[in-house]
């Protein structure tokens, strides 16, 4: 008797379609993260170091605002009866924690 097979079933993600795009901008916010290391580590200007931070918190900003509305098109919209007022629940709570931040 052969022994009984597992079904595993992956989720798909609301950024699934997105996936490379979504890693290459975040690769690129990796790259700018070191930069203002080495930035600090030149004892660079303390005004250029901190343009440099604010360009970092917008793109990771635009990154959470892509999160949250492929969320809410995906997640959100494509789940069903009670499932979906605990996505709604899930993304407001995602929400109120990107925007107290600061």
């Amino acid at each position: 008797m052969a022994p009984a097979e597992t079904t595993r079933t992956t989720a798909t993600r609301g950024y699934s379609a997105t996936k490379d795009q979504l890693t290459k901008r975040l690769r690129r916010i990796e790259g700018q993260v070191r930069g203002v290391q080495t930035m600090v580590d030149e004892e660079r200007y303390c005004i250029d170091v901190l343009t440099q931070i604010s360009a970092i918190q917008a793109a990771l900003d635009k990154v959470a605002l892509g999160l949250l509305d492929e969320h809410a098109n995906h997640c959100v919209m494509g789940a069903e009866g009670d499932a979906k007022a605990e996505k709604t629940d899930e993304l407001m709570s995602a929400v109120a924690r990107l925007m107290r931040r600061g």
